[in-house]
């Protein structure tokens, strides 16, 4: 579970080196290219936000840009923290319920949008070709499954999981993700050794490795491929925006970041 450098792909988002595969695109996209102002100030794609829709309209139309689709084949969720991924052959009329998404189809540039939460993107291919998926993995959606789901549904296309590669974009890290003693409790029920995503924190907290328990669920499911960007995005306020930064300060809400992955 090394932790690796993702490299600029452009001036906005960042690509992780030797993921995916030919004849795709991904991009982890940040704060930076954006139009939005104030707490959304840079590229906020959350249509599901209090910002301006038609600057959050410009950000998403930048992005579709920079993947080479059409604004329409952006595909966002409305996402719960659960555990269901899609697969997708067309546009959607609306946001489906859902916190992942796979497709075989060219041009549907599938997305995840997250603040703090890891976004998660896929990579495989059967015999007819690449195979992607895109998952939204919180504390909460990691632990139902949402990462394993992706996993099954892309066998379901005729991948095989240890051929599938994954790579777990900016997220909130250890030293920023403190938490309560309860808190590690349905993890150590599931496994006993999930103890070591865990440390010691200041006044009896205890610090969570979101990052290094996704890749530990990938590892559980049949990849060997998976790679962490170690990005923090709760650290990193310039270049990120951050669900928990936003609840310490009190502000009334907060931008998002797309991570988006489309073959071409």
């Amino acid at each position: 579970m090394a932790k690796i450098s993702a490299s600029p792909g452009s001036n906005i988002f960042l690509q992780v080196p030797g993921f995916p595969g030919e004849g795709v695109r991904h991009g982890f996209f940040g704060r930076a290219g954006g139009t939005s102002g104030g707490i959304y100030g840079g590229l906020n794609c959350g249509v599901g936000s209090s910002d301006n829709p038609a600057d959050v309209k410009a950000n998403r139309e930048a992005v579709a840009a920079l993947m080479g689709v059409e604004p329409g084949n952006v595909l966002s969720l409305y996402q719960v923290h659960g555990d269901v991924c899609l697969k997708v052959n067309a546009p959607h009329k609306e946001r489906p319920q859902a916190d992942a998404q796979v497709t075989d189809v060219p041009g549907l540039a599938i997305s995840i949008l997250t603040a703090d939460c890891a976004p998660v993107l896929f990579y495989g291919r059967n015999d007819k070709g690449p195979v992607v998926g895109a998952a939204h993995a919180g504390w909460k959606g990691a632990l139902g499954g949402v990462l394993d789901s992706t996993v099954y549904a892309m066998e379901e296309y005729g991948v095989k999981a240890k051929d599938i590669k994954a790579a777990i974009g900016p997220c909130i890290s250890k030293r920023s993700y403190e938490v309560g003693q309860d808190f590690a409790a349905p993890f150590l029920n599931e496994d006993p050794e999930n103890e070591r995503f865990f440390m010691n924190g200041e006044a009896g907290k205890l610090m969570f490795d979101l990052p290094g328990y996704c890749a530990a669920r990938l590892y559980n499911c049949g990849l060997t491929n998976v790679a962490i960007t170690g990005i923090d995005t709760y650290a990193n306020e310039r270049d990120y925006f951050s669900f928990r930064r936003a609840t310490h300060r009190k502000e009334p809400d907060y931008g998002r970041q797309i991570s988006v992955i489309v073959i071409a």
